[in-house]
C-alpha cells in the first residue's frame, strides 16, 4: 500500500470515484451515514445530460421546494456537485457558464443551512489578508468576480443591492494597541504595492469615518476603501436562480444526503452516488464542496483505493448576533478588530499539540446589512458538529462590541430580546489556513474543493473558474499548486 503522509501529490487532473466496503459512521450532520452498501448496478452507457425525465418543476425559493425526484432510477449527469454552500453552487454556475455540461448539486440538508455560508456576515474582503500568501490571488480573482456579478445585475437594470445584498461599503481593520498598529502600517504599505487601495487612518481619521467608534489614544484603522460585503442568503438565492435557468441541465437533489458510492462492476472505478431518494451516475466529474463535511466524504471515497489521503478539515462553530429594527448605531464601514486575524489558525502549544477544546475566542466584527439590521460577531471555537446557541457567547459577543463601540454600554442586551437573531453556523477549518482545491489522488474523476473558514464567501467565483479549469485541463488563471494536497508549506 501506498501511504500519502498528511498530503499527496496530484498528477492526474481530471478526477474517478470508489465505494468504501464498510463505510463509516459519522457525525448526525454528514452527508454520509453508516450503510452496508448495495450491489453495484452496471451502468448502459446512456447520457442524460439536457433530457433527463419526469422531473418535478421546482420554485425559485429554495426553503418552498427544495428536492426533485424521478419516477426513473437511472439518471446521470456530466458533473455531480456534493454541497450546497457558497462553493458548491458556484461550481455549479461555472460550469454551466462556461460549458455545456449537466450538472446535479446534492446536498443532505438546504442551502445556508448549517454550514458556514448562511451565517457568514458577507464580508467580501481583502483586509485582513496579506500580499504574497497564496490565498491572496486568489482573493483578488475572487473579489473581482463578485464585481463583475454585481455589474452584471446593474447592466440588467436590477439593483445588486436588492439581488445579492451588494454593498461597496470599504472595510476597517481596526487596532487599539502599539503593536497592533505597526502591523497595520506595514499592510497598508504592501496593500498598496499590490496595487489595492489603502490607507492608515490615526485615531482622529478614524473618527471621522465612524464616529460612534473608539481606540483610545493610540489607536488607528487600516482602511480599504473598496471592500465590499453581501447579504449571503440573498447571493445563494441569486445563484440558484441563475442556475435555474439553465433548465434540465442543472438539477438539485436537497434534503438527499449521500449514503455509498457505486462502483463499475469490471474496473471498480466509482460510477456515482446513492443518496437515501435517488441514485446518480457521472460522466465527468464528482466534485465535493461539502464544508466541514468534506474530509468525512472523502475519507469514506477513498477507503478502498490504495493510498491514504488525510483531509483534516475540522468543523468551526461560529456565532452571529443580529439586531433588527435597530436605528441607534449606524455604521458606514464593515468594521473588525486586528484581533479577528489571530484566530485564523489555531496556535500550537511549547508541546506541539494544539489544544482544540481551549481555543474559543472571540472578536469583534461589525456591520448594517442589506436592510439595516446591526451584525455583530464573532466567536471561533471547535465544539464537533453542535450548532447550539450558546447565551454566554452571545453575551461576551454584545461585550465585546461594547468595546469599540462604547454607546451599546448604554443598552441591555436583553432589552432587545425580541428583535434579536443569532446566526450559528460550521466553518470548515484547515490546520495552515487555506483550502485544498485538487483532484483527489488516486481516485480519478473525485475533485475536492473545501477548507475555506471564514473566506468562502471572497473566494467562492475564484474557487469555482479554478476546478473548472482543472476539469478541462485549461491553463490555470490561479496557480494550483499551493492548493494541492501537495503545497501546504504557505498560506
Amino acid at each position: 500500500m501506498e501511504t500519502i503522509n498528511k498530503f499527496s501529490s496530484i498528477q492526474n487532473p481530471n478526477p474517478s470515484f470508489s465505494i468504501p466496503s464498510n463505510p463509516k459512521s459519522l457525525p448526525s450532520h454528514s452527508h454520509f451515514k453508516s450503510l452496508t452498501p448495495l450491489k453495484s448496478l452496471k451502468w448502459k452507457n446512456i447520457t442524460f445530460r439536457s433530457r433527463t425525465r419526469n422531473f418535478n418543476s421546482i420554485s425559485t425559493n429554495f426553503s418552498l421546494n427544495p428536492i426533485i425526484s424521478s419516477s426513473s432510477p437511472y439518471l446521470e449527469y456530466d458533473i455531480l456537485i456534493i454541497g450546497a454552500g457558497i462553493i458548491g453552487l458556484t461550481i455549479a454556475r461555472q460550469f454551466l457558464m462556461e460549458s455545456d455540461l449537466s450538472v446535479a448539486i446534492i446536498d443532505a440538508s438546504v442551502p445556508c443551512a448549517s454550514g458556514a455560508t448562511g451565517a457568514g456576515q458577507g464580508y467580501i474582503w481583502m483586509a485582513g489578508k496579506t500580499p504574497g500568501t497564496d490565498t491572496w490571488e486568489l482573493g483578488i480573482r475572487g473579489k473581482k468576480l463578485w464585481e463583475d456579478l454585481a455589474m452584471s445585475i446593474e447592466d440588467q437594470g436590477l439593483n445588486p443591492l436588492h439581488e445579492l445584498g451588494w454593498k461597496k461599503t470599504g472595510s476597517l481593520l481596526i487596532g487599539r494597541t502599539s503593536e497592533e498598529i505597526s502591523m497595520l502600517k506595514n499592510n497598508v504599505r504592501l496593500y498598496c504595492e499590490a496595487g489595492v487601495n489603502a490607507e492608515f487612518l490615526s485615531r482622529e481619521e478614524l473618527v471621522l469615518k465612524e464616529p460612534l467608534v473608539d481606540v483610545e489614544e493610540d489607536g488607528g484603522a487600516a482602511f480599504l476603501p473598496d471592500d465590499c460585503q453581501i447579504d449571503a442568503q440573498l447571493a445563494v438565492a441569486f445563484i440558484q436562480k441563475e442556475n435555474r435557468g439553465y433548465g434540465s441541465r442543472y438539477v438539485e437533489f436537497f434534503n438527499d444526503p449521500v449514503i455509498d458510492v457505486l462502483r463499475s462492476s469490471g474496473s471498480g472505478e466509482i460510477e456515482g452516488v446513492r443518496m437515501t431518494k435517488n441514485s446518480l451516475y457521472c460522466k465527468k466529474a464528482v466534485v465535493v464542496a461539502a464544508g466541514s463535511w468534506s474530509g468525512s466524504l472523502i475519507q469514506n471515497i477513498v477507503e478502498k483505493f490504495d493510498v491514504v489521503v488525510d483531509v483534516p478539515v475540522k468543523p468551526r462553530k461560529g456565532h452571529l448576533l443580529v439586531i433588527e429594527n435597530f436605528s441607534s448605531v449606524m455604521l458606514n464601514h464593515g468594521l473588525m478588530e486586528v484581533g479577528y486575524m489571530d484566530h485564523k489558525v489555531a496556535k500550537p502549544s511549547d508541546s506541539g499539540e494544539v489544544d482544540y477544546a481551549h481555543t474559543m475566542s472571540i472578536s469583534m466584527t461589525a456591520t448594517l446589512d442589506a436592510v439595516g439590521n446591526l451584525v455583530l460577531g464573532s466567536s471561533r471555537q471547535f465544539s464537533g458538529f453542535d450548532t447550539e446557541v450558546d447565551e454566554s457567547i452571545i453575551d461576551q459577543i454584545w461585550k465585546r462590541a461594547s468595546d469599540f463601540l462604547p454607546i451599546l454600554r448604554q443598552i441591555s442586551l436583553e432589552d432587545l430580546s425580541k428583535d434579536r437573531k443569532v446566526r450559528v453556523g460550521l466553518r470548515p477549518y484547515m490546520p495552515d489556513g487555506k483550502p485544498i482545491i485538487c483532484p483527489v489522488p488516486g481516485v480519478p474523476k473525485v475533485l475536492l474543493a473545501a477548507g475555506h473558514e471564514g473566506v468562502g464567501l471572497t473566494l467562492a467565483f475564484g474557487t469555482a473558474e479554478m476546478v473548472f479549469d482543472m476539469v478541462f485541463g485549461n491553463p490555470a488563471k490561479i496557480n494550483y499548486a499551493p492548493f494541492s494536497f501537495d503545497g501546504r508549506g504557505s498560506k
